[in-house]
């Protein structure tokens, strides 16, 4: 597994579908799903889009769970004919799949819902794995391995996020902390952002720029596990950039 600590606890998303590469759907599930991540102490590490063809879903899975301590796929687990999610799933392990007889119980009870061949495709699971419970509607999703297997519905997906949480084995939670700087363009704080990031590898210092009536200049957001570093590397920071004359420098907030 990757990682630059021992703490570090990675995952990627693999999010299938044609929809979303063709630009019909807009995908939200990437941001609910790294924030979901985040407060359990797991870095999104890697973020993929694959089309639903069975060898691309297969190739990138392969990829991904030997990289990452887990993978969770959104997509591709309902009814219809291209929703080949869970056959590429059994393939990457190497497994069967079967009609879990409890997915098939919950379909049945659901008064005037007729249990035809296209609903029955959504009871297949991999043999080994298990159910990943659905608080909101339909049926559940699995996970077998490191890979969580959820719907690409969003309100879906995320009550089926609420059962994955338990079950991740998370790191050191990161915490985010944020430092204004008005008045002054990137092009200045480059060099002093740089050298403070690299006498800090273990963190993540980014620069996000903006521009609107109240003015220009950029937030700094800096990210960490250790409280005291984060907390040195901020006074550190601010002390660089006065070195350099930039002005109106404040932080404005303190986030897990």
């Amino acid at each position: 597994m990757t990682g630059s600590s021992a703490k570090r606890v990675t995952a990627a998303v693999l999010i299938i579908g044609d929809e979303i590469l063709s630009g019909r759907t807009q995908d939200t599930n990437l941001r609910d799903i790294a924030k979901y991540l985040g407060v359990h102490g797991v870095d999104l590490a890697e973020a993929r889009t694959v089309s639903d063809v069975h060898e691309e879903i297969v190739g990138a899975l392969d990829a991904l769970r030997g990289r990452y301590d887990y993978v969770i796929t959104t997509g591709g687990i309902g009814p219809t004919h291209d929703d080949i999610t869970a056959d590429a799933v059994a393939a990457a392990f190497g497994v069967e799949l079967y009609e879990h007889p409890e997915i098939i119980a919950l379909l049945a009870a659901r008064p005037g819902l007729e249990l035809n061949a296209a609903r029955r495709r959504m009871a297949r699971v991999p043999v080994g794995g298990e159910l990943v419970r659905n608080a909101v509607q339909g049926p559940p999703g699995f996970t077998i391995g490191n890979v969580f297997v959820l719907a690409g519905v969003p309100s879906i997906m995320r009550g089926m996020l609420e059962d994955v949480g338990p079950r991740l084995k998370g790191g050191a939670v990161t915490i985010a902390r944020t430092v204004r700087v008005e008045g002054t363009g990137e092009g200045v704080i480059a060099a002093p952002l740089e050298r403070v990031a690299k006498a800090h590898p273990d963190m993540s210092l980014g620069s996000y720029p903006f521009f609107g009536p109240e003015g220009y200049g950029s937030n700094l957001v800096l990210r960490g596990r250790d409280p005291a570093e984060l907390e040195a590397t901020i006074a550190e920071l601010i002390a660089a950039l006065a070195a350099e004359g930039v002005e109106n420098v404040r932080e404005i907030a303190a986030n897990p």
